[in-house]
């Protein structure tokens, strides 16, 4: 099973959100869409759904073309982040609905559903109405619907969203299992890098309305093919600035340099970006290759086990994750330390180097 899009494209109101798009998406593993808010992420689900039509292009779901297909007719489910069940109903009939508009055998209804309910604990709440349930129990009532539907393909649009903490971890790390070798093409929407890396598969990087890059996750991590792409792979912001390259030396605007190692020392002398993710800018020097950096601090955090450190260097702003807890003070000048063989080198057009 597979879909394919070739060109598809989005307007509303003259207003490209989706800007043609070719990409083929296949079972087997999670096919993810990672970008911030506003990427364009639930635009290209709803496309690939038949909830909006197309502006341009076409869409294929296992060479079918279904381009003007209705939702229906295209066999999919969608979970959103929102718990969307029907109130009126028990957990056992809104997990039973879709089966029962399909016409299904009532027998085959009922071992359906309690077999999705066993996958997610659920069997003791069939009875039960969403107003009595947890927000993860209703999340698990909605992940239950799509499983029971056996659908061609699972589109899950930032479904852990509104979890607290602990259900997000829980249902982050069952997901894969739940679908695993059920034959549906999924796609998976988030605005988290960690979680795309936790899911594993396929992620297909989006800004403004564009796929960026696609291809695996890890493979996408470790060499990102633009600055955007570099950008929307980093949470906190990878940490961006120009340098002037002259030999095999890198200089910032503020004055600190190094010496460039491997293809980046080959790159010809002249302006370059350099990007170095937040967990590679530490308050203490982990190496001898470690290049000393010194910033006033502006915005501290401490987030469970982590603390960050936003600092401005000169006419840049940059951010230290470290695990641990550091005494950081707003307003005073901090010392960090950079590792320079983390770093990403970008052309001034924004295309990857070295």
């Amino acid at each position: 099973m597979s879909i394919e899009l070739k060109e598809a494209s989005k307007v509303v109101r003259g207003i490209a959100h989706i800007k043609p798009v070719s990409l083929r998406l296949e079972t087997g593993h999670f096919n993810v869409l990672l970008g911030q808010t506003g990427a364009g992420k639930t635009s290209l689900i709803k496309l690939m759904a038949g909830l909006d039509p197309l502006a341009s292009g076409q869409i294929f779901m296992d060479g079918e073309d279904v381009s003007k297909l209705n939702t229906q007719k295209r066999n999919i489910s969608l979970v959103h982040q929102f718990f969307v069940n029907y109130p009126h109903m028990t957990v056992f009939d809104n997990i039973a609905s879709p089966l029962r508009v399909a016409g299904m055998a009532k027998s085959e209804i009922e071992g359906r559903v309690q077999e999705a309910a066993d996958i997610l604990q659920l069997s003791p709440m069939l009875k039960r109405r969403p107003q009595e349930l947890s927000g993860g129990q209703q999340q698990r009532t909605a992940l239950a619907r799509a499983i029971a539907k056996e659908s061609r393909a699972v589109f899950l649009d930032e479904p852990l969203a509104n979890l607290d903490y602990k259900l997000r971890e829980e249902l982050r790390e069952q997901l894969p299992e739940l679908f695993a070798g059920r034959g549906a093409v999924v796609v998976y929407a988030t605005s988290e890098p960690e979680e795309a890396l936790l899911l594993g598969g396929h992620t297909a990087l989006m800004d403004d309305g564009v796929v960026t890059q696609f291809g695996p996750t890890a493979e996408i991590y470790r060499s990102p093919a633009t600055l955007a792409a570099a950008r929307v792979f980093s949470d906190p912001p990878i940490n961006a600035a120009e340098i002037t390259k002259t030999g095999d030396q890198a200089t910032l605007h503020s004055g600190v340099a190094w010496t460039m190692q491997g293809a980046a020392a080959s790159l010809p002398d002249g302006a370059y970006t350099v990007a170095i993710r937040p967990h590679h800018v530490l308050p203490q020097q982990s190496g001898p290759e470690d290049v000393a950096l010194s910033g006033v601090v502006h915005v501290t955090e401490l987030s469970g086990s982590e603390s960050s450190a936003h600092f401005q260097m000169g006419a840049d702003s940059w951010v230290s994750l470290a695990h641990g807890v550091h005494p950081y003070e707003v307003g005073e000048d901090h010392r960090f330390f950079m590792d320079p063989r983390k770093a990403f080198y970008f052309a001034p057009d924004g295309s990857f180097v070295a």
